[in-house]
């Protein structure tokens, strides 16, 4: 365990480093933009190697609930488990996030340090890391149109849609068969399953103003193509709260 604490605090120390260095050569823009910078680059490597884990080095999520965590697994849960670290940190010092955001990020922590004390579990853990990360390259390119004033084209319309119709299908369709195969499986272990429940219903949370926003993207397009503009208001999802 003493290996892993090691592993995770050289984690959170690159992804500290890298923010710094992103600030240091990137001084004529925000903090924000250079933090999302870092989240967008974490967004991509999670995906890649949680994709990897599930679709090709195994064992497949829905039929081995519960397995023993591999090499590859824990490497990606500390990577991540690092970044959540640091996001969290410049959230709260910046008082950027709602609690909702907030709660989502304490659970995603919580959830990593409990598989890797558990030793098991961690092919779940993969999986909703990949759900939840699946969406993370739009968000951060939806924000980058607003901020060079493009998010007003077809191209921010586009993003909008895909992460729209992703989200649902990651968080709400796929994560909910994820949960059902989680809760009938005997292996996982209570705690687990709590935690599954946890984040799944977390996931309805941003949903409900998810679909709100549709509603109002879908109307601004037939009324005022200006308001294509309006923030999305997924409990901050348009801030710096992912």
């Amino acid at each position: 365990m003493a290996v892993l604490v090691f592993c995770a605090l050289l984690c959170l120390s690159a992804w500290v480093s890298l923010y710094f260095f992103l600030c240091n050569i990137n001084g004529s823009r925000s903090y924000e933009w250079n933090c999302r910078l870092v989240t967008l680059l974490h967004g991509i490597l999670a995906i890649c190697i949680t994709a990897y884990i599930g679709y090709i080095d195994g064992p497949w999520p829905f039929d081995h609930p519960g397995t023993p965590n591999t090499t590859l697994q824990i490497s990606a849960m500390v990577l991540s488990l690092g970044y959540f670290f640091f996001d969290m940190a410049w959230c709260v010092y910046f008082r950027t996030e709602g609690p909702v955001m907030l709660a989502h990020h304490t659970m995603s922590i919580l959830g990593i340090l409990l598989t890797l004390w558990l030793g098991e579990s961690g092919i779940e853990s993969c999986a909703v890391l990949f759900g939840s990360e699946i969406t993370n390259p739009l968000l951060q390119a939806r924000w980058f149109l607003k901020q060079t004033g493009r998010y007003g084209t077809w191209l921010g319309n586009v993003v909008d849609v895909l992460f729209v119709l992703l989200f649902v299908l990651m968080r709400i369709f796929v994560g909910g068969t994820m949960l059902y195969c989680e809760l009938i499986s005997p292996r996982p272990r209570f705690f687990i399953k709590c935690g599954g429940v946890a984040m799944y219903a977390l996931s309805w949370v941003f949903m409900v103003d998810i679909v709100r926003f549709a509603i109002r993207k879908s109307k601004s397009w037939h009324i005022q193509p200006k308001e294509q503009q309006e923030s999305l208001a997924a409990n901050g999802y348009d801030n710096k709260k992912d």
